[in-house]
């Protein structure tokens, strides 16, 4: 490790290899606290490159405990960290997908920035978090959604948990936690708290060899597809290619939010504020924010060709009643 954190701070990166070898270390418990942090910080303050990031996260993928899927299954979540207290709008959007036809093999965690973790949404929604992996991939194959919860996916992340805690600050990890669906998607929607890394991610999920993906970052700082300001997307499309573009809500008609319309609160506030999505109760600003990044989930999956097409099918969903079911259905698996 010392010889590794000494490149690091020479400014040298390390070669996919070399950063899946020391990744795997670290997860099998070969390095302390201390170290692991400072080899954290030295990569913090050099960048990570995309190399680097892939490395990591197939060492992750190597030691997580796998869930059987289906074939183009999407997972919806981002990095977290952006600090901006709305509700969770790809938990909801997810059960949107869902009620569109594309299956969702949705990961997630207890909330680490926020008052609500997509975790903590689900359980106040009467969703077993704690199913075993095989009742989990039967949600996925029969109900077209299911919920993997990361810490009981991924044991060997408690050796990286005292280094995080102490520094307290973002470090790779959290780019890497939605890099590591256990499922194994290779479609996925990723949000991410800072512009300058959509490029760089998409660069890691098409290393990684993901189909179809959009890592998105909305101008204001959300780790959404926005309404309150126009989205960077950086578009990893089906012939392999990337292509970054920005879109605004105003492009589909959807009328402008404040991140005041879209605040959340404790997990039980932000359930009510789900299920009046999913019921149609709710037809305002956080039903738009939701049905937009549903748009995006059901492009990813291949069910629409463009956002015009995607967003008419997210609001059949709604409409329906059939993104509701889905979640009635999660909820009633125990």
């Amino acid at each position: 490790m010392k010889q590794t954190i000494e490149k690091l701070l020479g400014n040298q990166s390390l070669t996919q290899e070399e950063s899946r070898d020391v990744m795997f270390r670290i997860m099998s418990g070969e390095y302390d606290d201390a170290q692991i942090a400072g080899f954290l910080i030295a990569l913090r303050a050099k960048g990570e490159r995309s190399a680097e990031i892939a490395g990591f996260a197939q060492a992750m993928r190597d030691k997580m405990t796998k869930i059987e899927s289906v074939d183009d299954a999407i997972d919806m979540c981002g990095t977290g960290g952006d600090a901006s207290g709305t509700f969770n709008i790809s938990t909801a959007a997810s059960f949107v997908v869902a009620g569109a036809g594309v299956p969702v093999a949705k990961h997630g965690n207890r909330s680490m920035t926020s008052k609500s973790g997509s975790a903590d949404v689900l359980t106040a929604l009467g969703v077993d978090i704690t199913l075993p992996p095989e009742k989990v991939s039967e949600c996925i194959k029969t109900i077209g959604i299911g919920f993997m919860f990361a810490p009981s996916l991924h044991p060997a992340m408690k050796y990286a948990m005292g280094a995080r805690k102490a520094l307290g600050t973002r470090t790779v990890f959290n780019i890497l936690g939605p890099l590591c669906n256990p499922a194994g998607v290779d479609r996925q929607l990723m949000g991410i708290f800072e512009g300058s890394l959509t490029d760089k991610v998409a660069k890691v999920l098409q290393k990684l060899g993901s189909k179809h993906a959009m890592v998105v970052h909305g101008y204001e700082g959300l780790d959404e597809v926005s309404t309150t300001a126009s989205t960077k997307i950086s578009h990893l499309k089906m012939d392999n290619t990337i292509e970054s573009t920005a879109i605004s809500p105003s492009d589909f008609g959807f009328e402008k939010a404040t991140l005041d319309d879209l605040k959340g609160g404790e997990p039980e506030e932000n359930a009510v504020i789900i299920k009046n999505i999913l019921d149609g109760t709710d037809k305002g600003k956080k039903a738009d924010i939701v049905i937009l990044n549903a748009a995006a989930g059901i492009l990813i999956g291949s069910k629409a060709e463009n956002w015009e097409d995607g967003i008419q099918m997210a609001r059949e969903a709604v409409n329906s009643g059939a993104a509701l079911d889905k979640l009635n259905q999660l909820a009633a698996v125990k």
